[in-house]
């Protein structure tokens, strides 16, 4: 029943009683001494012996050394890496659990932070994919050159043997890549697209020497310099019938059928017409916008990424009515002078800054979806736009990453 080897008792080991799942990945508990300790691995309801790793005043972090009482709902995990690998925390709890944990931990982070005492939370959304749906996957190697995951303690690599979240074409392709003790990589990215079309990116400040096999596209990063080894620039991503193009230094969601879902749920949320202008913050390469450029007058889109805007300019060339600002949001937010039917924002996991949240309230579009990869700056966000005039009228989840802690959302806010 243990993620990790049994352990002699000894003076500094604890014993504590998890309550709840929190975000994050770990299981809260309480120290006598009322104190909050966070246990990675562990579930609610279950009593464990820890050793305390990190301590605070308010809080302490503890290593899973045993587990006592296993909770009714631990399962076994399908990955012999679990509790070792940092990449998957949840393994050990059925999907339909992890659906019910996420969307708990959800509601409790926009009460909290959020102050939000009712969160209208709709049911999340479940991947079609428990397993094996990631279309892109990140690798680290070992001073040895094998590769792996960061650990789920500490900064060193595990090595792996075996991962069941990359889709298949990336799951029968990695074992077979090779590369020498040393070799400094930052990253060994695999991404998969339409038709299977792999593209391997290497992370790093000197472009590597490799010995590659045919058709497969090899781009070397260094920031977002981009210098192609082999085969394409470019991987063509398909989503909801349409084609994306997609550069090695860009961003696309890792959960392809789920990222359909979330379109047909933007489209549903935001029923703009004609006459309409739409801004689309944090575009990226056009995913959100491609669906809606046909339905508005205007769209405009807000992008840092200059690889994302490359591809976004691309995806979206056969649109008159698109504009395009390469720059931070909060830079451009505030001398915008339009006025918004809605807006589109999907930040990462810092959420939305000060100053282009106070700006886009500013412009006050009539309905902000906003996408979320993070619930505690969402909540955050959300207690800001409430007091700038809006209501929350709708939260609803998305799994796009089964077997981890990870949760997005997209969120309705209203103009009152």
């Amino acid at each position: 029943m243990s993620p990790v080897p049994q352990t002699t008792p000894s003076s500094d080991h604890l014993e504590v009683t998890l309550d709840k799942l929190a975000y994050g990945g770990e299981a809260l508990g309480r120290l006598p001494d009322g104190r909050a300790v966070f246990v990675p691995f562990g579930l609610a309801g279950e009593k464990v012996r820890i050793r305390v790793v990190e301590e605070k005043r308010s809080h302490v972090r503890a290593e899973l050394l045993e587990i006592l009482v296993p909770a009714p709902e631990r399962i076994p995990a399908r990955c012999r890496h679990f509790g070792v690998c940092g990449g998957c925390h949840l393994q050990n709890l059925s999907y339909t659990d992890q659906l019910k944990a996420k969307q708990s931990i959800l509601e409790d982070q926009l009460r909290r932070i959020g102050r939000i005492d009712r969160p209208p939370l709709r049911p999340v959304v479940a991947s079609p994919q428990e397993w094996n749906y990631r279309n892109h996957v990140q690798f680290h190697l070992t001073t040895e050159g094998r590769l792996g995951y960061v650990a789920a303690r500490g900064e060193t690599v595990v090595p792996i043997s075996e991962c069941h979240l990359p889709q298949t074409a990336i799951s029968e392709f990695w074992p077979q890549l090779a590369f020498d003790p040393g070799m400094s990589l930052a990253r060994i990215g695999l991404r998969a697209g339409y038709g299977d079309e792999l593209m391997l990116v290497l992370d790093s400040e000197q472009t590597p020497e490799m010995e590659l096999e045919a058709g497969l596209s090899v781009v070397h990063l260094n920031g977002e310099d981009a210098f192609v080894i082999a085969g394409d620039e470019r991987l063509v991503m398909r989503a909801a019938g349409r084609d994306f193009q997609l550069s090695a230094a860009s961003f696309f969601q890792v959960n392809t059928p789920m990222a359909e879902k979330m379109v047909e749920h933007l489209l549903a949320i935001l029923p703009v017409g004609p006459g309409d202008t739409l801004l689309d913050v944090y575009c990226g390469v056009g995913l959100f916008s491609a669906f809606f450029a046909p339905r508005v007058e205007r769209l405009i889109g807000i992008e840092r990424s200059a690889s994302a805007c490359a591809d976004f300019a691309i995806n979206l060339d056969e649109y008159d009515n698109v504009e395009l600002y390469e720059a931070a949001a909060e830079q451009v937010l505030p001398s915008l002078p339009i006025h918004p039917a809605a807006a589109i924002v999907d930040p990462p996991r810092a959420g939305l800054e000060r100053q282009a949240l106070d700006a886009l309230a500013a412009l006050a579009p009539q309905r902000i979806a906003y996408v979320s990869c993070d619930p505690a700056t969402l909540g955050r966000d959300a207690a800001r736009l409430i007091a700038s005039g809006y209501c929350l009228e709708q939260v609803t989840p998305f799994d796009l990453f089964p077997q981890t802690y990870h949760i997005e959302s997209i969120s309705l806010f209203l103009k009152t």
